[in-house]
């Protein structure tokens, strides 16, 4: 079995996500987290299946939307054990400028 882990900004980032749903509603905070760790776990058994996008970055990332709140992007390194998540933004972020 696979695993992954994050990054400190990662860590920020989703404690930062989380704490704005929660703000709301605790029980929807807790859906979106569980929905970014099950992202991840799946990315570990196929770390290809995010997309590169050199649209955002000339880094060597992949990039994958959290299901079903494809809002979030996973920012992942898919050649490292464990896999390496980098960043977790929302879509509406300047994704550019956040990894530059």
């Amino acid at each position: 079995m696979s695993s992954y882990q994050f990054t400190p900004q990662a860590i920020e980032d989703l404690f930062e996500i989380w704490s704005y749903i929660a703000g709301d509603d605790l029980e929807a905070a807790s859906r979106v987290e569980d929905a970014i760790r099950a992202g991840c776990a799946f990315l570990t058994d196929t770390p290809l299946a995010g997309r590169i996008r050199e649209d955002l970055t000339s880094l060597p990332l992949r990039f994958w939307l959290v299901q079903p709140y494809r809002n979030f992007w996973i920012v992942y390194r898919p050649e490292t054990k464990p896999l390496q998540v980098i960043r977790i933004i929302h879509a509406a972020r300047n994704i550019p400028q956040i990894l530059s």
